[in-house]
């Protein structure tokens, strides 16, 4: 098999880039037709459909026992998607802050990751401390809810305007739906070939969570980021990486401890966890100063990010 695995390897990379091409444009085509701004769109439908591939990996790692494998996708993907990808994509242009939402969202981010800090602290991801994160994940989800009713109301004038738009609205979901698929798909190819590369690397299965599936997990958002940004829909960008992280922590690790308890290593405690407090918290401030995320702030957080992966094998590495 192992002549395979590059060739499947670049297959599920083509799967992506197409599938996230098709559902970035389908979202954005929805959001303008029903009235539903992109911020919204990008935090809740997009970050689901982006943040699938993880919640799959962690939740079938966690049943089958790999348990370093799903806390270190989750918050991996978590690190990787506001350092990484957010990083990079404001470094190749400076995304402007406007929406008032970008608080609220970065808010539920940061207290998503200060609670599973607290509830880490005793070394283990219980059922009951799993629970609490899902508490978070629902209001998160009811946050968005609210946001949405109140800029649509519930009168019958507008669910009549809504039902007008339905029929040209269907053709987008089917090509969200394809496209969706194409990057859950994708991701998984590109997940299995790229963890047997480096398991012939001999690294650790922490690691490998990390960074490598991580990354390979976070695809998506890559993909979906950097095509939204280049074509203009900055806050698209922006409320799925707030969004994916959100339910990187809460949904994935609330629902994997629920099938199985999470041991959390020091290396978490003291590393890996801090280091995404710090990319995040940059992010949240960043944004907040200056109403917008300028090309050299972006290039900090990018900083810090491979900061942190190049300590993570000079530490951690054995």
């Amino acid at each position: 098999m192992q002549q395979y695995t590059l060739p499947l390897f670049i297959v599920g990379l083509i799967l992506i880039t197409k599938g996230a091409d098709w559902f970035t444009e389908s979202a954005v085509s929805i959001s303008q037709k029903s009235g539903i701004p992109k911020m919204i769109i990008g935090a809740t439908i997009v970050s689901f459909a982006t943040t699938a591939p993880e919640f799959a990996v962690s939740a079938y790692a966690a049943y089958l026992g790999h348990t370093g494998l799903t806390v270190g996708n989750a918050v991996g993907s978590a690190i990787c998607n506001a350092g990484l990808i957010l990083g990079g994509v404001i470094v190749l242009r400076s995304i402007p802050v406007e929406d008032s939402s970008f608080l609220k969202r970065g808010a539920f981010m940061i207290v998503s990751a200060l609670l599973l800090v607290v509830v880490s602290i005793d070394g283990m991801l219980t059922p009951v401390d799993g629970i609490l994160l899902l508490i978070v994940f629902v209001a998160f989800l009811y946050y968005n809810y609210r946001l949405q009713s109140l800029l649509f109301g519930t009168n019958e004038e507008v669910n009549e305007e809504l039902g007008e738009v339905s029929d040209s609205i269907s053709k987008d979901v089917v090509f969200f739906v394809l496209g969706a698929a194409l990057v859950v798909g994708g991701s998984r190819i590109l997940i299995d070939s790229g963890t047997d590369i480096a398991m012939w690397l001999g690294v650790p299965e922490m690691i490998i969570g990390l960074t490598l599936v991580a990354f390979g997990t976070s695809l998506p958002e890559l993909i979906t980021a950097i095509s939204a940004t280049r074509k203009g829909h900055n806050d698209l960008a922006v409320g799925n990486i707030l969004g994916a992280n959100t339910m990187d922590i809460t949904l994935i690790l609330g629902a994997s401890s629920l099938i199985n308890e999470l041991p959390i290593q020091d290396q978490s405690l003291y590393y890996d966890f801090p280091a995404m407090l710090l990319i995040m918290g940059m992010i949240v401030f960043f944004g907040l100063t200056g109403r917008k995320l300028a090309r050299w702030e972006g290039a900090i957080i990018l900083a810090t990010y491979i900061a942190y992966v190049g300590g993570l094998f000079f530490f951690y590495m054995q």
